[in-house]
């Protein structure tokens, strides 16, 4: 049975959370054969991955998003028929499209998108839809805006498709829309599994985007659910990391019956025999993030700089690579504007070497899933301070029948002052510390082993070949 898992923005590009995961995923199921469908942002990117791939990984089709701005050539009109005009207006209008007609307008009919973007019926339809939607908004805004969404889905639409006897989707989004691409032209099923909530993601970014604007903020977000609504229509199984994402995806419009929970898992052996670190007079703590917005690295730099004028001997290490590179300068430099000494940029590292430098970890995100960094640090006793983001709490202070106790603090997010008050309390007892990281290893090793998840995951491809009669 081949398997193409399909990912946007992540594995093999980039180092991540995700990307860490989806190695591991691959290495620890050899007797699967695996493609990769893999959307990048831009194509000077193209064959430039971070990870050796793995033998049982057979293929990488690889699509970049700003290749669909350089589309051109001779276009020819096309007529479309009455079902095509109808998903092509429901496509427009953010609605409900019938998307195995597009899937065959663009796949099998071989129509160019911009032998329908640059056509009098899309001009038409158009200038229908922005009559009667948003008649007080401007023309050209809305065309604009119109075109930005529209142009990379038509484009993705148009692309090859790699076969294969199952797609899995990482996330919804454009991956998920591929995933269902490939599932409707080669009669295969769809199962996906989202770290984090993509769409809710996006929401999030869009309303703080300046970029966007203001007044078609709304229908970004639309354009976003409208894309994450076929994948749960489509999917044989949806599989979240914890039961509030699943209460999520199911009030999204995801039947519930095809919502399973699978929790990530860490190679608890790797990290459970990490010695503590030596009492020295300093308090070290440690992030392994990436530098990227997401990761709030500056509102972690601001608390860290309140710490230190609060408690001496204390030192911040922030793990990881560059994400975005004007995102780093601008942490480098309010690092540089603070005049803070005891800050330590490391870059990559080897974790499991690092964590004997360490006391306790901190995560200050604005958006995760289930954080692989907080499993992994609790896995090698060490307590964590977290922001109220994914199932952090969850992770900390044990799930409904979890009666191990607290393993760390969780603040909400973007919240100097509390990280600061929340890292100051762990710097002030080794001894809380040290029972809050036995606590926090003692959950781990009882929920979140990596074989545990290895094996529910081996469970669903076995119900997939089942109930689609797969070899």
């Amino acid at each position: 049975m081949r398997i193409c898992l399909v990912l946007e923005g992540s594995y093999p590009y980039v180092h991540g959370g995700v990307s860490t995961w989806m190695h591991a995923y691959i290495q620890a199921m050899p007797q699967q054969e695996f493609s990769l469908w893999v959307i990048g942002a831009k194509a000077q990117d193209r064959g430039k991955f971070v990870y050796e791939l793995p033998p049982n990984v057979k293929e990488v089709e690889e699509v970049f998003l700003d290749d669909a701005l350089r589309l051109h050539g001779e276009q020819h009109p096309v007529l479309f028929t009455a079902d095509e005009r109808t998903a092509l207006r429901e496509l427009v209008r953010l609605g409900s499209p019938d998307w195995e007609v597009l899937y065959r307008l663009f796949q099998e009919k071989g129509v160019h998108p911009l032998s329908f973007l640059q056509s009098r019926d899309f001009m038409e339809l158009f200038t229908d839809i922005c009559m009667k939607e948003y008649p007080y908004v401007a023309y050209a805004d809305a065309f604009h805006t119109m075109r930005s969404m529209l142009l990379p889905v038509l484009y993705l639409l148009t692309g090859r498709v790699p076969k294969a006897d199952v797609y899995h989707a990482i996330s919804t989004g454009y991956g998920g829309l591929l995933a269902c691409l490939g599932g409707s032209l080669n009669h295969a099923p769809v199962l996906l599994t989202e770290h984090g909530i993509y769409t809710r993601e996006r929401e999030e970014e869009i309303i703080r985007a300046e970029w966007v604007v203001p007044s078609f903020k709304s229908r970004w977000i639309r354009f976003f659910y409208l894309l994450s609504e076929e994948i749960y229509r489509r999917a044989f199984r949806v599989s979240s990391l914890f039961y509030n994402a699943r209460r999520t995806q199911i009030e999204m419009g995801c039947n519930a019956e095809k919502c399973i929970v699978i929790p990530n898992g860490v190679q608890y052996e790797r990290f459970c025999n990490i010695p503590l670190k030596q009492e020295d007079g300093w308090v070290d703590i440690g992030a392994v993030v990436r530098l990227a917005p997401i990761k709030d690295v500056k509102t972690m730099i601001y608390a860290f700089f309140e710490l230190a004028s609060r408690v001496p001997n204390v030192r911040l290490h922030i793990m990881g690579g560059v994400d975005d590179e004007d995102y780093a300068k601008e942490c480098y430099a309010l690092v540089e504007e603070l005049q803070l000494k005891n800050l330590i940029f490391t870059g990559r590292v080897d974790v499991v070497q690092y964590m004997q430098k360490l006391d306790f970890t901190i995560l200050t995100s604005i958006s995760e899933g289930q954080p692989l960094s907080v499993l992994e640090s609790m896995a090698a006793c060490r307590p964590c301070v977290t922001t109220e983001v994914g199932c952090c709490r969850e992770l900390l202070e044990g799930a409904p029948g979890d009666a191990f106790g607290i393993a760390g603090y969780c603040v909400p997010p973007m919240y100097r002052q509390g990280l600061a008050d929340a890292m100051e309390k762990m710097c002030a007892s080794r001894a809380r510390r040290e029972e809050m990281g036995r606590i926090g290893q003692r959950r781990v090793d009882a929920y979140f082993h990596h074989e545990q998840m290895l094996a529910n995951y081996r469970k669903m491809y076995d119900e997939t070949a089942k109930e689609y009669h797969l070899e």
